[in-house]
C-alpha cells in the first residue's frame, strides 16, 4: 500500500518539475520575442498565472492516472474533479487572452490626445465586447463543470423541454436587468456615448469614466462619482459636447455703460487671445448684443480645443476684459442713474393738481360748451368750484320740494 503512495507521490513531484520546466522555457522564448516587439511582454503578464495553472493540473492528472491502480474506486472521482479545474483553467487563460488582445487594440488608440473621437469610440466597444466575452466564458465554464455530474445531465433535459416557460418567467423576473444590459450594449454600438465624453447630466458636468452593461459612471468635474443606469441614457435627453469632436465655442457677456468702445475692447481681445496658448485660432468676435436699460451688453466668443481648456480661456478673457475696462475707460464701468428734481416744486405739484393748460372739455367756456354736448349737460366742476356747486344743488331740490 505503501509503495503506491511512494509511486504517486514521486509521479506528482516529477509532474510539478516538469510543469514549471515547460513554463520556465515558454516563459524564456517569450521574453527573446519581447526584444522585437512589446506584445510578448504583454502577453506573458496576463497569461502567464493561467497558463502555469493549467499546465500543472494537466501534469498533475497524467501523473496520477498512470500513477494509480486501475481498480481504485476513487478514480472516477479524481478524474472528474481534475476535469472541472482543467475548464476552470482553460476558462481563465482563454479570459487573459481576450484581455491581451483589448490592451493591443486600446493601446494603439489613445484618449490623451486633443482630437481623439476614434479612439474613444473604439476603447468604447472594446471594454463592453470584453466585458460580454467575460461573462460568456463564465457562463460556459459553470455550465460545463455542472454538466460533468451524471444528475445534472439527466436534470438538463427535462430543463431544456421546458426552456419556454423558463425563459418567459426569467424575462418578468429580470426585467429592469434585461432592460439596462441591452441598453448598455445599444449605448456602445449607436456611439451615443463613448468613454471620456464629456456630457451635462442632471446639470452636472463630467466626463464618461465607465461605462458598463448595466450602469454608466460619470465623473464630475470637482471629483464626484455619478452613477446612472443604461437606460437613462436611452430615455433622457442629455448632453454631449464631444459627440462630433472636443472643439467647443464658448461665449463671456459684459454689462458696461453706453460710453465703453467697442473698438478698442476688440483690439484689447486680439492682443489676450495671441498672449495665450488656450486659445486655437477658431474664432475670436466681439459684439454689442444688447443696449437696453441703460447698459449695453457686449458678447465675446472664443474657441478651444476642448471644453476644460475652454472653461479656463473663458475665465482669462473675462479677467483681461475687466481690468481693461477698470484701467482704460472707467467712464464704462455699470452706472446706475438717477433724476434729481426740487423737492418744493414735487410738494406744490401733489398739493395743487390744477391744471395749468386748457384742456379739451374745461379750462374754458368754449371747452364747457363741448362738454355739455358730449355729457348731456352733466356740469363740469372746475377746482374751487366746490361751493357755487352745492348752492345750485340745495336750489334745485327747494324747487323739486315746492
Amino acid at each position: 500500500m505503501w509503495q503506491d503512495w511512494l509511486e504517486i507521490g514521486i509521479a506528482v513531484a516529477i509532474a510539478i518539475v516538469g510543469a514549471l520546466l515547460l513554463a520556465w522555457i515558454v516563459t524564456w522564448v517569450f521574453r527573446l520575442m519581447a526584444r522585437r516587439g512589446s506584445w510578448p511582454t504583454v502577453l506573458v503578464q496576463r497569461g502567464r498565472r493561467p497558463f502555469r495553472v493549467m499546465i500543472l493540473v494537466i501534469s498533475l492528472w497524467i501523473a496520477i492516472n498512470i500513477s494509480l491502480p486501475p481498480d481504485t474506486e476513487w478514480r472516477d472521482g479524481i478524474n472528474q474533479a481534475f476535469t472541472i479545474a482543467i475548464i476552470g483553467a482553460s476558462a481563465w487563460l482563454v479570459g487573459a487572452l481576450v484581455y491581451f488582445a483589448t490592451d493591443l487594440a486600446l493601446g494603439a488608440y489613445r484618449i490623451d490626445v486633443p482630437d481623439n473621437r476614434v479612439a474613444r469610440r473604439i476603447r468604447t466597444q472594446m471594454l463592453i465586447l470584453r466585458r460580454l466575452a467575460v461573462a460568456l466564458l463564465v457562463v460556459i465554464a459553470i455550465g460545463a463543470a455542472l454538466l460533468t455530474f451524471p444528475s445534472v445531465r439527466t436534470v438538463g433535459a427535462s430543463l431544456l423541454a421546458s426552456a419556454g416557460i423558463a425563459s418567459v418567467v426569467a424575462g418578468l423576473a429580470a426585467q429592469s436587468v434585461l432592460a439596462n444590459l441591452f441598453a448598455g450594449i445599444q449605448l456602445v454600438f449607436s456611439e451615443a456615448i463613448r468613454v471620456d465624453d464629456v456630457l451635462v447630466v442632471e446639470g452636472e458636468w463630467g466626463r464618461v469614466g465607465e461605462i458598463t452593461l448595466s450602469y454608466v459612471v460619470l465623473n464630475i468635474w470637482d471629483d464626484r462619482r455619478l452613477v446612472l443606469p443604461c437606460t437613462y441614457f436611452t430615455t433622457t435627453p442629455f448632453e454631449n459636447w464631444t459627440r462630433k469632436g472636443s472643439e467647443l465655442l464658448g461665449a463671456i457677456e459684459l454689462d458696461l455703460d453706453w460710453r465703453v468702445s467697442p473698438t478698442r475692447m476688440r483690439t484689447h481681445l486680439q492682443h489676450v487671445l495671441a498672449g495665450t496658448d488656450l486659445w486655437d485660432g477658431r474664432a475670436s468676435v466681439l459684439q454689442v448684443t444688447d443696449a437696453t436699460g441703460g447698459m449695453v451688453r457686449v458678447r465675446i466668443l472664443v474657441t478651444a480645443k476642448d471644453s476644460p481648456t475652454l472653461f479656463d480661456l473663458r475665465c482669462i478673457v473675462r479677467e483681461s476684459m475687466v481690468s481693461w475696462v477698470q484701467q482704460n475707460t472707467p467712464n464704462a464701468l455699470p452706472t446706475q442713474r438717477l433724476l434729481i428734481t426740487d423737492p418744493n416744486a414735487v410738494r406744490d405739484a401733489v398739493e395743487d393738481p390744477t391744471p395749468t393748460s386748457d384742456g379739451l372739455f374745461t379750462g374754458s367756456s368754449e371747452a364747457e360748451e363741448r362738454a355739455n354736448e358730449f355729457t348731456q349737460a352733466v356740469p363740469i366742476i372746475r377746482p374751487g368750484d366746490e361751493d357755487e356747486a352745492d348752492s345750485a344743488m340745495a336750489t334745485d331740490e327747494t324747487l323739486k320740494s315746492s
